[in-house]
């Protein structure tokens, strides 16, 4: 997955916000809060995406192979995909949408309902 392409799946979530920070990192949010973050250094250099994720999901994709703790939220269970192609794009996406529900569902109800994301 593109860069690009990861942020036009990202701004498909419901109420998310984009930064560029940390450099020239996307930076996607929900509510204020990180729930996504696709970097690449230097010409050339493949799209770094990093993830919040369940529990579960993290114990299994650390032990992948192209996937690792991401740095600096490692004890918060991110994981980043640290070689192309570790995930498909379809897997990508899907970890990527559970990330937003995992932060969504960590705000406030009065935050989740003036985004838009409860009743």
């Amino acid at each position: 997955m593109t860069r690009d392409e990861f942020d036009a799946f990202c701004k498909s979530l419901p109420a998310t916000t984009n930064v560029i920070q940390w450099g020239n990192a996307s930076v996607w949010k929900v509510g204020g809060k990180i729930f996504a973050v696709c970097s690449s250094w230097g010409e050339g250099a493949h799209p770094k995406v990093s993830f919040k994720c369940s529990d579960i999901s993290y114990s299994l994709l650390t032990q992948q192979e192209g996937l690792i703790p991401a740095p600096y939220l490692a004890r918060a269970k991110w994981v980043q995909m640290e070689q192309e192609n570790a995930l498909s794009d379809k897997d990508l996406k899907a970890y990527v949408e559970a990330a937003h529900k995992i932060i969504a569902a960590k705000l406030t109800k009065k935050q989740q309902k003036d985004l838009g994301l409860a009743d």
